[in-house]
C-alpha cells in the first residue's frame, strides 16, 4: 500500500480496484467501500470485519484502518474516498468526532437508495461537488442510524498499531529515526521495530519513505512547485535522495513521473 496519510483537500476519488493487502493507514477523507465481486477483510483497530460481494464499508476520516483479502480468484471494490469539507454541516459532527463501532453493512441491510447513489457516484464528474455530495448525504442519512457510532477516540486508540501510523502521519515530513519514535512513543526500539516487520511487513525506513513518496506523488500532481522543494517539504534530506528511492519505487524519475501523470489528467 502507497498511501499512509492522504491529503484530499477538495479532491474526489472514485475508483473500482482490486482487492488486495494494505498496511494500516489512515486519511483525512471519508471513505465508502463497496463489494462489487468477490470478498475483503477490512480491518479496524484490532478486528476483522468480513465482507461480501453486495456489502458497503465506511470508514471515517483519521480512523485507522486495513484490509486483507483471502479468497481466491477476482477481488473488486469501489472506492470513494470524499473530502470532509464537501460531506456538509448535516453530518459533519458525528464524521468529525465519531466513527462506527463494526464500519460493515450486508447486503441485506443496504436500502436501494444507496446502491442508486453509489452508482450515481461512479458515473458523475468528479468535478461536480454539489451533485456528488447529494449523493454522499443520501448515503450518510440511510446508513448511518443503522450503525453504532462510539467516540472516533476510542477506536484503536490506545494500540500500538494505532499509535504508530498516527506517529508517522505527523511526523513523517521532519527529520525522525527509529530511536526517536520509540522515545516519543514510550516503547522500545525493538518493540516497535517488531510492529513495522510483523504488522507493516517492510521496516521503519521503507515504510516512512512510503509515506513520504505518497506526499510527493500528490504534490507533484496538484501543484507546479519544483522537485526540490516537494523532496524537501516531503521530508527528504537532499533531492538526490528523493530522486534515488522515488525510482526505486517507480522506476521512472520524479520529473517522468509528473509529465506523465499530467499527460494522463
Amino acid at each position: 500500500m502507497h498511501l499512509k496519510y492522504k491529503e484530499t483537500k477538495s479532491l474526489i476519488e472514485v475508483k473500482e480496484k482490486t482487492s488486495k493487502h494494505t498496511s494500516p493507514h489512515l486519511h483525512d477523507a471519508l471513505e465508502i467501500i463497496y463489494i462489487t465481486k468477490g470478498t475483503l477483510e477490512l480491518g479496524m483497530g484490532q478486528e476483522l470485519y468480513h465482507m461480501d460481494e453486495g456489502d458497503l464499508g465506511i470508514i471515517f476520516p483519521d480512523v485507522i484502518h486495513h484490509s486483507q483479502v483471502f479468497s481466491s480468484g477476482e477481488n473488486l471494490a469501489v472506492h470513494i474516498n470524499v473530502p470532509t469539507s464537501i460531506i456538509g454541516m448535516l453530518f459533519s459532527e458525528e464524521v468529525q468526532k465519531m466513527a462506527p463501532k463494526c464500519p460493515v453493512l450486508q447486503k441485506n441491510n443496504i436500502d436501494q437508495e444507496v446502491l442508486d447513489a453509489i452508482y450515481a457516484i461512479i458515473r458523475a464528474n468528479a468535478e461536480n461537488v454539489m451533485i456528488i455530495q447529494a449523493y454522499v448525504q443520501i448515503i450518510l442519512a440511510r446508513c448511518l442510524p443503522k450503525y453504532e457510532l462510539v467516540e472516533k477516540t476510542s477506536v484503536g486508540s490506545t494500540d500500538l498499531i494505532y499509535q504508530t501510523v498516527s506517529y508517522i502521519a505527523a511526523h513523517f515530513r521532519e527529520s525522525i529515526s527509529l530511536e526517536s519514535m520509540a522515545f516519543d512513543l514510550g516503547v522500545s526500539k525493538y518493540m516497535l521495530s517488531r510492529v513495522f516487520s510483523g504488522t507493516f511487513h517492510q521496516n521503519f525506513n521503507q515504510y516512512l519513505n512510503e509515506a513520504r513518496l505518497s506526499y510527493a506523488c500528490k504534490m507533484m500532481e496538484e501543484t507546479n512547485r519544483t522537485i526540490l522543494d516537494i523532496a524537501m517539504e516531503s521530508g527528504f534530506e537532499s533531492q538526490r535522495t528523493f530522486n534515488r528511492v522515488f525510482k526505486e519505487k517507480y522506476r521512472v524519475t520524479p520529473s517522468e513521473y509528473r509529465l506523465v501523470r499530467r499527460e494522463f489528467c
